[in-house]
């Protein structure tokens, strides 16, 4: 019963990312957002070497990897499960004449070869709408295999100890004791959101749950920060997306 409800959750998801509106809004954070000034901090601070083979998971339409490519990483490779997600990718590719390469890849059985890339990124809180959590670890060990030793998964997801949320939490807690959820939900954590642009499932960890899993994958957690200890985003950016946390690990030299 627990698998049905995943694909028909995965189902949705990938639904959600077929929409046009979708599309179009992912497409204006790529022309008009660009990587928040957190992304840059991170991610030049994790890969130092702007040579160094990245691997971006849940590209989207290119937002961060076309950003990635404008500020001088010159081997870089973009991966969304949305096909339409990458037709619009590689439109943009176009206009700015990257070498970034985009392929469609399911984050949980990716076709890479193992030890192939300096560095694995799965940006705004994309790992996070992969339903079922062993379906998470699955991504996470999936980056793992395919990063080489010594080499870093930044990825960011939201946070449920988070004070905007506490309240929300607190009731849904006693739905799920009580047996009373959205019975097409997997993880307590899980959510669907209404936005104006469709249904958004989203899974809301909580830091211990995150710790639990890398660790799980193989991975080493260096650090975890919140996007506004990082950078003072700009009011564009806020717009667009909520605080979130970071998360920096490294696959172990041995």
């Amino acid at each position: 019963m627990q698998g049905e409800e995943i694909e028909v959750s995965r189902s949705d998801v990938l639904g959600y990312y077929k929409g046009q509106s979708v599309l179009e809004h992912y497409e204006e954070a790529t022309r008009r957002v660009g990587a928040w000034a957190s992304e840059q901090l991170v991610l030049r601070q994790s890969f130092p070497d702007r040579q160094a083979s990245l691997l971006e998971l849940g590209c989207g339409t290119g937002r961060i990897c076309l950003s990635l490519w404008m500020l001088g990483y010159e081997n870089l490779t973009g991966t969304d499960f949305a096909k339409d997600m990458i037709k619009r990718a590689l439109q943009a590719q176009k206009e700015r004449a990257s070498g970034v390469r985009f392929a469609v890849e399911d984050a949980t059985r990716l076709s890479y070869s193992e030890e192939s890339f300096h560095g694995v990124i799965f940006g705004f809180n994309g790992l996070m709408q992969i339903p079922g959590r062993g379906n998470r670890v699955r991504a996470m060990s999936e980056a793992f295999r395919v990063l080489k030793k010594g080499g870093r998964f930044v990825f960011t997801t939201h946070d449920r100890a988070f004070p905007k949320w506490k309240k929300f939490w607190s009731v849904e807690k006693k739905k799920w004791r009580s047996g009373q959820q959205d019975k097409s939900l997997i993880d307590f954590g899980d959510r669907f959101e209404e936005t104006p642009r469709g249904k958004l499932f989203i899974h809301v960890p909580a830091v211990t749950e995150i710790r639990e899993d890398l660790k799980k994958a193989g991975f080493l957690v260096e650090r975890d920060l919140l996007r506004s200890r990082v950078a003072e985003e700009s009011e564009l950016v806020k717009k667009f997306s909520d605080e979130c946390r970071f998360w920096v690990a490294r696959k172990p030299l041995d």
